[in-house]
């Protein structure tokens, strides 16, 4: 039976045949019970899993079709919030090995061994790029996909050796990869319907001038990390120059773990400026000077083992004040999300350890896996931030009943709520539970999700038997 969280998210998809619709719930259900495991794993028998090669190889499924539901489930979550959302944007690779790798796509050159010469062996990888817009809210909770785009490329020279043959600068936007940032933008505010209760949060990357304009002609915010020293106020300064001139106006202390999982601490020195930013020299014709706020976070006697922390951030939202600011560099950080994201579904569903031999199935796969992916990230969040939540929204009465029978009688409350049954499912995944442990992360809910399956499937053949036997 398709549990009611399945109907929702793909009852705005329509693939054109009734079976079609039928199938993709019973795969997206079967996916979110067994996540990170083989498609054979995952569909049981040979049946169901050939069934499902049929459905990513069907010339009427697509990425777009398969996300269409998903999208208006998040619209609908979209809507049943107040305030701004945050809509994160990022691309993230997924690499193959394939005899045939033409099949599929390349993303970018490598840089291997060494040759005989001495000179690095350099060599094409094989696999899709994609492209993602997830909304979240201020306080974390991920409400679903609003965009997504994926492509490969046929070929892959280089930025360096494009570079020599044609000035980036001044190629229109439609001829650039970039004009995905644009495509998303544009997408995201027409399925919300409510641009001006969107924020766009992208990476340097996306310190593009196009997508200022864009925005201000939707109506929309956005709030990007700056890569490119533009000019500013009358052309002859630059923004990194105006900065210089602006006085700190607070120090902002920050917690974070680095790269080896160590807990850090680091003070911010916070300086923002309203200033006009100038279009590219090449493009000053096409379109307006921007009024923008930029806010630097500079940090200030930084330890020698690592590099100093350094945001530089661009938006059209208001910022007036201190708190301002330091409100717009927590939405940021919020960027981090979307890595989550792309980490659970790269490692946790395994993505790349797929054997479908096409891109165009392997997009229709990793279309449904970003179902399963934003479920578990919202699982995740959805005990720290709606507690009160009710556990039969996340569980099924059966799987409730199995988790309280799996946790000790010591630590069983008279009436579990939704962190109880969250937890137990963490500790099925490996997660400790001790009094010193951070809250459980998306690793150990994705575990303990497709092992929590297992222990249903086992519990409900158990129970046919016993109705066999004994009547």
């Amino acid at each position: 039976m398709v549990q009611d969280w399945v109907i929702q998210e793909i009852s705005g998809s329509d693939l054109g045949d009734e079976r079609l619709n039928r199938r993709l719930g019973t795969m997206l259900a079967a996916l979110a019970e067994r996540p990170g495991k083989s498609l054979p794993t995952a569909f049981q028998d040979w049946s169901a899993t050939k069934a499902a090669y049929r459905f990513f190889a069907n010339a009427n499924v697509s990425e777009d079709k398969i996300l269409e539901g998903h999208f208006s489930a998040t619209a609908q979550r979209f809507d049943a919030t107040a305030g701004p959302v945050l809509i994160l944007q990022d691309t993230t690779e997924f690499s193959f090995t394939r005899a045939s790798p033409e099949k599929i796509g390349f993303t970018k050159v490598s840089t291997g061994g060494r040759e005989k010469t001495g000179r690095f062996r350099l060599h094409t990888l094989c696999g899709l790029l994609m492209h993602a817009s997830l909304a979240v809210t201020p306080e974390g909770l991920p409400l679903g996909l609003t965009a997504a785009k994926f492509w490969s490329r046929s070929k892959f020279k280089g930025t360096a050796a494009l570079k020599r043959r044609i000035n980036p600068t001044r190629m229109p936007i439609e001829q650039k990869e970039s004009m995905r940032w644009l495509d998303n933008l544009r997408r995201s505010c027409d399925l919300t319907g409510a641009p001006e209760r969107c924020v766009h949060v992208g990476d340097r990357e996306s310190d593009i001038y196009e997508l200022y304009c864009l925005a201000n002609e939707l109506g929309t915010n956005f709030l990007v990390r700056s890569c490119v020293d533009r000019l500013a106020e009358d052309g002859n300064t630059t923004i990194a120059q105006v900065m210089a001139t602006t006085e700190p106006c607070g120090i902002h202390t920050i917690r974070f773990r680095d790269g080896k999982g160590k807990l850090q601490e680091a003070r911010l020195s916070i300086r923002y400026a309203t200033m006009t930013v100038c279009p590219p020299i090449g493009k000053q014709k096409k379109y307006k000077h921007q009024h923008l706020q930029v806010i630097h976070a500079q940090e200030v006697d930084p330890p020698g083992d690592r590099a100093a922390i350094m945001w530089k951030l661009l938006t059209n939202l208001p910022v007036s004040s201190y708190e301002d600011a330091v409100g717009k560099l927590e939405w940021y950080a919020l960027r981090w999300k979307i890595e989550t994201f792309f980490r659970t579904l790269k490692t946790g569903c395994k993505l790349e350890e797929l054997r479908l031999t096409t891109a165009g199935r392997l997009a229709n796969c990793i279309a449904l896996c970003c179902v399963v992916a934003w479920r578990i990230s919202w699982i995740t969040m959805l005990r720290r931030e709606l507690p009160g939540t009710s556990p039969s929204t996340v569980f099924t009465d059966v799987e409730r009943q199995i988790l309280e029978q799996f946790t000790p009688i010591r630590k069983l409350s008279t009436s579990p709520d939704l962190d109880f049954y969250i937890r137990a499912v963490a500790r099925l995944g490996g997660y400790l539970d001790r009094a010193s442990d951070a809250p459980p992360g998306t690793t150990v809910i994705w575990r303990g999700m497709s092992r929590l399956a297992d222990i249903v499937t086992g519990a409900l053949s158990y129970q046919i038997t016993e109705e066999k036997i004994y009547g």
